[in-house]
């Protein structure tokens, strides 16, 4: 199918919803949950440390180091599928990439709150790649100023592939919000580049 360019004013969004094919999806997602070396990373939020809601892992090559939320992470290295992965990904999406943030939304119940991908050492208009398996999960872009209602809502379905890049990160927040009824693991890898 391709990619599909998405309406959301001033930013750099195409989503290829059948990026990888439903048994390649399938097999990924099985290998992934057994491999990563899964952890609840723990973040400061309004002045407290809390456990985020979500298992995580930082990969990446030696010295793509990542600060979030005033923690520093450094990278496990690359699972032998996600090896394999980032050549295609690169090619996909025009971009090189020299780490990966997985994360593993157990449930519904796990989400990842408000924010935006603009830490300092992704640079001033970062190309962040976004592969969705699993069960489907809402996904949603609200502008950062004025701080604004949903302004886009996407369904990001099992095997798809979101690149988001140009001003993107500087004019728009985007959430993963929790979801009833979820009962169904999500992965989401979000391949970015570390400068």
């Amino acid at each position: 199918m391709g990619w599909q360019p998405l309406a959301l004013a001033g930013a750099d969004l195409v989503l290829w919803t059948d990026w990888l094919s439903r048994a390649e999806a399938d097999a990924l997602l099985a290998e992934l949950l057994e491999t990563v070396p899964w952890e609840t990373h723990v973040i400061r939020m309004f002045g407290r440390e809390v456990a985020s809601p979500r298992l995580s892992c930082w990969i990446g090559d030696p010295g793509a180091s990542y600060v979030y939320s005033r923690t520093r992470f450094d990278p496990h290295p690359w699972p032998s599928a996600l090896a394999a992965l980032r050549p295609r990904m690169e090619q996909a999406c025009g971009s090189a990439f020299n780490s990966v943030l997985a994360n593993l939304y157990r449930d519904g119940n796990d989400a990842m709150g408000w924010h935006s991908d603009d830490e300092t050492e992704l640079g001033p208009a970062p190309v962040i790649a976004s592969l969705s398996l699993g069960a489907p999960r809402r996904f949603v872009f609200r502008p950062k100023a004025p701080r604004g209602s949903v302004a886009l809502e996407l369904a990001l379905p099992h095997g798809s592939l979101l690149r988001m890049a140009g001003e993107t990160q500087r004019l728009y927040q985007h959430a993963l919000p929790r979801m009833a009824r979820v009962e169904a693991p999500r992965i989401n890898l979000t391949f970015r580049r570390i400068l």
